[in-house]
């Protein structure tokens, strides 16, 4: 399995972007309005794996993988490299969404009284949503194999 690539997660938050700021310009105005909570709802998840990449993480740099009490299973492994894909890339898709709505919302702040309400619920979503992106690669970073120790030459 190849690492997350960031470039496939900026054509993501980019994508989603330019269809958010189309969608929000069309219909903003049924939009219910945007609660800081409804921002910050990615953020349990990222704290989630951010605790999971430490813990894998010491796992891994103590050799405490294969089966048994205290040791990480390797398919508990890579159960968390998916869990990382994934979250990575809904991550930098739910980040573009908010940046497009952002887009859209932010210069209309002045006209738009709701505008400047959903301001800071767009705001807090963008960063919980960056941080899920940032908490993934994380702990797709510390789920790698650990690396083999070179085979000492043989002594005659």
């Amino acid at each position: 399995m190849r690492p997350t690539r960031v470039l496939d997660l900026f054509a993501n938050l980019l994508l989603a972007a330019v269809v958010a700021w189309i969608a929000t310009k069309a219909a903003y105005s049924s939009f219910p309005p945007i609660s800081v909570f409804a921002g910050a709802s990615l953020l349990p998840v990222a704290v989630l794996e951010v605790v999971l990449a430490f813990v894998i993480r010491a796992r891994v740099g103590d050799r405490r993988i294969g089966e048994g009490p205290g040791r990480l299973h390797p398919i508990t492994a890579a159960r968390a490299v998916a869990l990382a894909k994934a979250s990575a890339q809904v991550g930098s898709l739910v980040a573009g969404v908010w940046l497009g709505f952002l887009v859209w919302i932010l210069p209309e702040r002045s006209d738009l009284r709701a505008a400047a309400g959903d301001t800071p619920g767009a705001v807090v979503g963008l960063l919980a949503s960056v941080a899920l992106v940032a908490a993934a690669l994380w702990l797709e970073y510390c789920c790698q194999a650990p690396s083999e120790p070179p085979d000492e030459a043989a002594t005659s």
